[in-house]
């Protein structure tokens, strides 16, 4: 563990409880005392009163004139100091000592007078910020009466009792290691890189204001994202002057210029470690780490703070609380040397805990180097049909962004899954008669077929060669209803419960003839991701549509779900088209003779006016689904990922 201060969020001065209303609730504290109340003890109520709400509005020069202290200006420094010395968001005084019920009224008196002399207590309520209840304790001191007027005796220990002349208060936080995103079975996702551990020493920094204002200006060049510079020097302020406080968790050799940068600045230290924050597998769903920005505070709230190291993107981000815990926060009283002599407070925090994963430590090196060789982004996605599971979420050159999941596609004909099965729910068979013509009109709008005419066949050879002429004709066989109910059975447009983003699809409502026709061949406004549409293979291949899953632990909430059977018969004749078109159709490039047959179907979408090529299918209890944002040969695609070898297809970008 490392010793870490902790920033807290600064509070507005003018929202303090105003000087007039403390003044009254003191008074009515010090009644409820009993026989020292407010007209019983006028003449050292006003010295101590007066001096607690100086040193509470910040006035701590006045504060200091009530007391006893030759050094006023010192004194004034130690009641100054406090606030930074705590990173206090608030700090507030009340005569006397909270009256527990049951308890005997005498303890909570704020005066206890003999002569020219007096004991006094006071309660001290510090808001140390976003972790939890206040920090609470009796403060006490002494007052004297000279010449006629009271004052407060001057000692460190009114700050806090245990406070000894040349201590100081200091917050410190036990930040434990940070827990791994694992696969499936339990194996760490995660790989060492070389880091570099930027921080400082607090008591070395001529300028802290100044250094913690350039370290906030060099993020928001690198990253683009601010780090909060006021709580960073409101956590500086407060850390031990003399223990080395990281501020920054850099990777190498990526951060190479940044991390050079700070250290000409002056100030800075750098500490080189090996560190297990960069992903082994599947980076755009592991996630990555970086600097505690105002912005990412937001997401993920207390008890972090600027300075920290925190999740940026995916499951780090998601999971964060999970697999960072919650640090320990400990006040302190230290002395000049930096050595803690006491604590005085401690809030225990929370050991973190790994997240495990789906993720197939086999089949996700094979996704990923099915991708490999292009040089457009592509995605893919293979899941468990018989489960849930998502087994791999490969993404290729998408900037971080994981599309596998996410992706907003357009289907084209691989959207004819659903309309077919819609179909086969209707009446028809895979041997019903068709047509497979070059071009056809329906509601006044042509479509026009991507491959060559065939003619008279049966529905299953025209599914098989992706005539999506054929599809569009038989739109007058299916009201819009039934095909968006078609949709929704198959998963598309569903809440799936999942705890990490994912787009379930968008079906809308074909309102004529025309609409029909094209959201049968996958037009029409309509949307999908690779994820939605490899449950939808998934469910052909068994019969049953089950929610995808990510997490094991934490166990995502639709594990478990019941699943949705489908009418056996025309998911049977379903498998059949599909297994033909892997076997003599449009895909059949993805026919590789090892072990179970594959199943699948091609298409390439448009996509704004640019091509998306998918292959969508499954091969025993796997099923995937591939896009490319270009034209390219997803057959060989899925053929690669199945054998474990990298296909290059020829690809182009429109």
């Amino acid at each position: 563990m490392s010793n870490r201060a902790r920033g807290r969020a600064p509070r507005d001065p003018a929202r303090s409880t105003p000087r007039r209303v403390i003044a009254v609730t003191a008074c009515a504290v010090f009644v409820v005392g009993g026989s020292a109340g407010c007209f019983a003890e006028p003449s050292a109520l006003p010295a101590m009163r007066d001096f607690l709400i100086a040193w509470q509005v910040g006035n701590y020069k006045a504060a200091a004139r009530k007391t006893t202290g030759t050094d006023q200006s010192a004194v004034a420094a130690a009641l100054g100091q406090v606030r930074g010395q705590l990173d206090a968001a608030s700090l507030k005084m009340a005569l006397g000592v909270p009256v527990q019920p049951g308890t005997d009224r005498s303890h909570g008196q704020a005066i206890t007078k003999t002569g020219d002399a007096a004991d006094a207590k006071f309660s001290v309520k510090v808001d140390l910020g976003e972790n939890g209840q206040p920090w609470t304790y009796t403060g006490s001191m002494k007052l004297k009466r000279i010449d006629g007027k009271w004052k407060v005796q001057w000692d460190p220990s009114i700050i806090h009792p245990s406070l000894k002349p040349g201590q100081r208060l200091a917050v410190v936080t036990e930040v434990p290691a940070r827990a791994p995103i694992q696969d499936s079975a339990a194996h760490p996702l995660l790989r060492k890189v070389n880091a570099a551990i930027v921080g400082v020493y607090p008591g070395q920094l001529r300028d802290p204001k100044k250094t913690v204002e350039q370290l906030a200006n060099a993020t928001k060049t690198a990253g683009g994202q601010k780090l909060d510079s006021e709580r960073l020097l409101g956590r500086v302020r407060s850390a031990p002057p003399h223990a080395f406080l990281p501020l920054l968790t850099l990777q190498k050799p990526a951060n190479n210029a940044l991390i050079l940068r700070l250290q000409q600045m002056g100030g800075f230290q750098v500490q080189n470690v090996q560190a297990p924050i960069a992903a082994q597998l599947a980076p755009e769903l592991v996630g990555t780490l970086g600097p505690a920005t105002a912005d990412r505070l937001q997401q993920v709230g207390a008890p972090y703070q600027p300075g920290d190291t925190i999740g940026a993107s995916g499951l780090q981000l998601l999971q964060q609380r999970r697999l960072a815990g919650i640090p320990t926060v400990r006040v302190v009283a230290q002395d000049p040397d930096g050595k803690v002599r006491q604590e005085l407070r401690s809030w225990p925090g929370l050991e973190p805990q790994p997240v495990r994963t789906t993720i197939d430590r086999k089949l996700q090196p094979r996704a990923e180097l099915a991708l490999s060789g292009l040089k457009v982004p592509a995605s893919m996605v293979v899941v468990r049909p018989s489960t849930g599971e998502v087994m791999a979420v490969a993404n290729h050159l998408t900037q971080g962004r994981n599309l596998a999941m996410e992706g907003r596609y357009s289907p084209g004909y691989t959207f004819g899954i659903i309309s077919a099965q819609a179909l086969l729910n209707g009446g028809m068979s895979q041997n019903t008669p068709t047509e497979c013509p070059a071009t056809t009109t329906v509601g006044g709008q042509t479509f026009t077929n991507p491959g060559q005419a065939r003619g008279k066949s049966t529905l299953q050879m025209s599914f098989a060669y992706s005539c999506a002429t054929t599809l569009a004709n038989l739109s007058s066989r299916l009201d819009a209803g039934a095909l968006v109910a078609e949709a929704d059975r198959l998963g598309l447009g569903k809440n799936w419960g999942l705890s990490v983003p994912a787009f379930s699809g968008s079906v809308p409502r074909p309102a004529n003839e025309a609409q029909k026709a094209a959201t049968m061949i996958g037009q029409g406004g309509i949307q999908v991701s690779p994820l939605a549409m490899a449950m939808v293979a998934g469910a052909v291949e068994t019969g049953t549509w089950r929610p995808p899953y990510l997490l094991n632990d934490p166990r995502d909430p639709q594990q478990g779900v019941a699943a949705q059977p489908l009418n056996p018969v025309p998911t049977s004749d379903m498998k059949k088209l599909m297994r033909r078109s892997v076997f003599q159709g449009t895909a059949r490039e993805a026919n590789v003779r090892t072990g179970a047959n594959v199943s699948g179907v091609v298409a390439v979408a448009d996509q704004g006016g640019k091509p998306v090529s998918w292959f969508v299918g499954s091969r025993g209890d796997l099923a995937f689904a591939i896009a490319v944002e270009g034209r390219a040969n997803t057959a060989k695609l899925a053929a690669g990922f199945i054998t474990g070898t990298p296909a290059v297809p020829a690809v182009a970008s429109g």
